[in-house]
């Protein structure tokens, strides 16, 4: 009877591999209805509960984006869709060159695609693949690559209502660089409008994006470098000079969110010049942590 009762109490636990633990855990998130799942969301990225009620931050205003969206978003965050749409307002010149947009990426896609490509899918955030020289991958890394980016339903990954109904697509576009040969700085414009005299804006500068050294630093629109940290970015030590075209990629910015009272605009500006980027309405998902804390609630008093 000593070794049967011995024997049951080290009866070692089921242990199950990380990847069931995980689809269980992804399971149960996605059974949650959208205001719980965002509320915790929220708390566990930026220390406390959303009022969603009676919204005061931006991130507590952009939670209620999340929740009840524009119709407008739905085109305009699709990156294939919102071409047209950017062509309108400033101009095909403005708009990096497509490659191929396929029905399905095949080899034969993938042998007729350049030397140098990005390669992208248009439903969601962070879809991104840089390929300065195609000999250093394959056509079945890129395939596994865009398989597992078509199969992600960008919805449930933080409850961005308008991206469900976005039909995923791969594509893919001219890799943009500068005269040194480097990816340009990536502009982000967080333009908040509907004003009289003009919309104000705030550009998130990320540099090195696809580097070792990635930096995100924050600027007026008199490019005074601000105490102020946006996301995970860190700042950097020097800012960097004013760009040439800084009165161009203002204006472009200024077009673009001209028919709404916020939206982020990114954009590219290299060697004077400036290509469009993407147009995001929910940022961060609504959970983007701002150092200090004040700019969450300071920038929640200008979006309406």
């Amino acid at each position: 009877m000593t070794i049967l009762k011995s024997a049951t109490l080290h009866r070692p636990t089921q242990q199950y591999p990380v990847p069931v633990l995980r689809r269980i855990k992804e399971q149960l998130k996605s059974r949650l209805p959208a205001p719980v799942f965002l509320t915790l969301l929220h708390h566990k990225c930026i220390g406390r509960y959303p009022n969603l009620l009676r919204p005061a931050t931006f991130n507590e205003k952009i939670l209620q984006r999340n929740l009840r969206p524009d119709p407008r978003y739905i085109d305009l965050s699709d990156k294939l869709a919102v071409r047209d749409y950017v062509a309108r307002k400033i101009g095909r010149a403005h708009l990096i060159p497509l490659i191929a947009v396929p029905d399905a990426f095949t080899r034969e896609v993938f042998d007729a695609l350049p030397e140098a490509f990005v390669m992208k899918a248009n439903h969601g955030s962070s879809f991104v693949e840089v390929v300065r020289d195609k000999s250093d991958t394959s056509f079945e890394h890129l395939q596994a690559l865009a398989q597992r980016w078509l199969a992600t339903d960008f919805y449930h990954v933080a409850r961005e209502r308008h991206y469900r109904a976005i039909t995923p697509r791969i594509f893919f576009e001219h890799l943009l660089l500068d005269r040194t040969g480097h990816i340009p700085a990536d502009f982000k414009l967080h333009c908040f409008g509907g004003r009289p005299g003009g919309p104000v804006i705030y550009l998130l500068v990320i540099s090195d994006r696809f580097g070792h050294a990635t930096h995100g630093d924050v600027y007026d629109v008199d490019w005074n470098h601000l105490d102020i940290a946006i996301g995970y970015y860190k700042r950097s030590a020097v800012p960097a000079p004013r760009p040439e075209n800084l009165d161009d990629i203002l204006e472009t910015a200024a077009k673009l969110c001209e028919d709404f009272d916020y939206v982020r605009v990114d954009l590219y500006a290299p060697d004077n010049q400036v290509y469009f980027g993407e147009l995001t309405f929910t940022p961060g998902a609504g959970v983007l942590p701002f150092t200090p804390d004040s700019i969450d609630y300071e920038w929640g008093k200008l979006l309406a």
